[in-house]
């Protein structure tokens, strides 16, 4: 099969530290080259793949001091795949709606994975104007807020087996990886760190558009509880790898309807259980009393710090195993691929001339 991704530029693929969407198309490139398909990746020209490479950009726009506007560069990044589109059987696009008028001008199937948050105000005319687009959701949540939508699947990601060590022994500290932003809620991971008497390292990212935030409400609290929280920034990698695996347990205290969280099954390949507020995708990717705990208060997450003890890790790392491989991903994008080229091929019901629908109703009255 001879397969187009479409990755967003704003990071490489693979990121070089924190990055998910790009991680993910680095993980099921890889993986459908692995299997043997013909790949040919669209994304900046700092990416590492063993699929064909078309760089639309010399580098990761957010890693770019010159880049002022994303938007000019993947408009372009959408001209060259129109482009390419009759050398594949499939278009597999991850960057959101930009693509979506160029899926009127040519008869490739297409397939677009949306990784983020759906808000009905804003992309609900959208999809009704673009109803033929066919897209598929990270997660079942994802979708409920515009379920009318043209879903094809549901694909939980994954990530390559060898990625992450398991390891059966954990130190004592608590760990929070992610983006500083007021969804994510590193306060409330302050907080049982505080209450549970244990350590909290801090492993995250701060966006422009979330140092505000970063500097009025979480610096100083990160000054006040400096006796027990490590800020370490971003990281990415081994010391990633380490940090997560050696961890007692991982806190994802969200505030919001999380898409998937590619952090929590990055966990469970670890064989680092999993404490998650009760929204968005949380449900989905893990089991309550088997792989973590799902809460709805910094009281249900303390006392769940201190059951973490009763869950057993080789069943954490067994989970992501079964669950969330990147085997099993591609997979299930293959057989979305493959009903889409098989619906195209189909052949076209011929219009109904307006003779034969007037024939038609007086048939009917």
């Amino acid at each position: 099969m001879r397969i187009a991704q479409v990755a967003p530029l704003f990071e490489s693929v693979p990121p070089k530290q924190y990055g998910g969407t790009e991680r993910v198309v680095s993980y099921l490139t890889e993986e459908l080259v692995r299997l043997g398909h013909g790949v040919t990746l669209f994304a900046s020209g700092d990416s590492q793949t063993s699929a064909k490479l078309v760089a639309a950009c010399d580098q990761a726009l957010w890693r770019d001091p010159e880049c002022r506007d994303t938007l000019p560069q993947h408009v372009r990044l959408t001209e060259l795949v129109s482009r390419e589109a009759h050398n594949f059987d499939v278009i597999h696009f991850h960057c959101d709606y930009v693509h979506f008028p160029l899926l009127r001008r040519h008869a490739t199937p297409a397939i677009t994975t949306l990784h983020g948050r759906l808000n009905p105000h804003d992309l609900e005319p959208l999809f009704k104007e673009y109803s033929e687009a066919a897209l598929v959701s990270v997660s079942d949540d994802q979708r409920r807020p515009l379920p009318r939508c043209n879903w094809q699947a549901t694909v939980y990601h994954g990530l390559p087996l060898h990625l992450h060590a398991f390891r059966q022994r954990a130190k004592d500290y608590l760990l929070f990886v992610g983006r500083i932003s007021p969804e994510k809620r590193l306060d409330r991971a302050v907080e049982i760190a505080r209450r549970t008497g244990r350590q909290l390292k801090v492993a995250a990212k701060i966006y422009d558009e979330d140092r505000d935030y970063y500097h009025s409400s979480i610096e100083p609290l990160l000054r006040e509880s400096k006796s027990f929280v490590e800020f370490i920034g971003e990281i990415g990698g081994c010391d990633k790898d380490e940090l997560m695996g050696n961890a007692y347990a991982f806190l994802f205290p969200i505030d919001w309807p999380e898409p998937f969280g590619l952090v929590m099954i990055e966990s469970l390949a670890c064989g680092t259980p999993v404490i998650g507020w009760n929204h968005g995708s949380v449900p989905e990717v893990f089991s309550d009393g088997v792989t973590g705990f799902i809460v709805d208060s910094i009281d249900e997450a303390v006392r769940a710090v201190s059951h973490v003890a009763s869950l057993n890790r080789s069943v954490c790392r067994r989970v992501f195993e079964e669950r969330f491989n990147s085997t099993r991903m591609a997979c299930d994008y293959v057989e979305v691929y493959s009903r889409l080229i098989r619906k195209a091929s189909l052949p076209m019901a011929p219009p109904i001339s307006a003779e034969t629908e007037t024939q038609h109703l007086q048939l009917t009255s």
